[in-house]
């Protein structure tokens, strides 16, 4: 089995939707991507930080799901990265109430010696000066690095993230943000100029109207799971991450045919994500449901045409 990285943030969440709100609730881009990674029997390793303040059982959850925690630094006298956010009716729109960045300001990563030669490398969300330190870190290169960012580090450090994406293999963003990043607005164009910054595969996410996926011309979509109900797509972009790279890791093929297979199984994880809050949904799953939603996803774009 390949060993997987993951570097990203283990947080902690406030979320209010037009169904309900949390207090403080395990989150981060590394939680979800590192939960829906598990499903596929592959054991991340996390490389992140937190405070005194976060509950040793959060670790235990983690640690029960097989992922190994080892490289989570706990700064005993610091408080945890803290995130709060207000959904719109659409749940596609929200407003950041708080983001509090407290241990994560001063993070300097460490990768643990047992996954110096990790051969699947996912980087979440988080500034690309700490991303570009794990890169360095590393024994070799791995086998793939699949990079996840944001319109933030676009605005405030775009010089450190080209960068970044100037040495990975995939990109996973979102359709407004591969607009900012190229400057196109036709998402075609926009993959076509990400290309030549250094990505191989260019993933852009379009929430409940599915994901594609760019490669040399070969352009694969992927719809979204219609659901009945959506009760908190906060995780949904890194719980998608997590279900690319955990079929990544564990088939070990890297080619356009298994890519595509790698988005439909990230689109099917991230469809379960969102049905409760927080992680709540990731920490239930089984694979007996994994499976049966593939079925229907296989279902949702199977056909059979006569062409003349």
């Amino acid at each position: 089995m390949s060993k997987l990285l993951v570097v990203g943030t283990v947080a902690f969440d406030a979320i209010e939707t037009p169904f309900g709100k949390t207090d403080k609730i395990l989150g981060g881009a590394a939680t979800y991507i590192s939960l829906s990674a598990a499903q596929f029997g592959v054991k991340p390793g996390i490389v992140s930080v937190v405070g005194g303040d976060f509950p040793k059982e959060y670790l235990k959850k983690l640690n029960e799901k097989n992922i190994n925690t080892e490289g989570i630094e706990i700064v005993e006298d610091g408080k945890t990265f803290f995130w709060k956010g207000k959904y719109h009716n659409d749940l596609n729109t929200r407003d950041t109430l708080i983001t509090d960045l407290n241990v994560l300001a001063d993070f300097n990563p460490v990768v643990p010696k047992e996954f110096m030669d990790a051969e699947f490398l996912m980087l979440g969300n988080l500034h690309p000066a700490v991303q570009m330190s794990v890169i360095n870190q590393l024994a070799k290169r791995p086998k793939l690095i699949v990079l996840d960012t944001m319109n933030f580090w676009m605005d405030n450090a775009l010089d450190l993230l080209m960068e970044v994406i100037a040495k990975i293999d995939v990109i996973t963003i979102n359709d407004e943000e591969a607009r900012q990043l190229s400057g196109e607005y036709s998402l075609v164009k926009a993959a076509h100029k990400i290309h030549k910054m250094g990505p191989k595969y260019v993933v852009i996410k379009k929430g409940e109207h599915g994901a594609l996926l760019f490669n040399n011309g070969n352009v694969f979509f992927a719809p979204a799971l219609p659901l009945e109900e959506v009760f908190d797509p906060t995780g949904a972009g890194d719980t998608f991450a997590g279900g690319f790279i955990g079929h990544m890791a564990r088939t070990g093929d890297i080619s356009f045919e298994n890519m595509k297979r790698a988005v439909i199984c990230g689109s099917n994880l991230a469809s379960f994500s969102v049905e409760k809050f927080g992680t709540e949904r990731m920490e239930s799953l089984t694979n007996d449901e994994i499976q049966k939603r593939l079925l229907q996803f296989k279902l949702l774009t199977q056909f059979e045409i006569e062409l003349n």
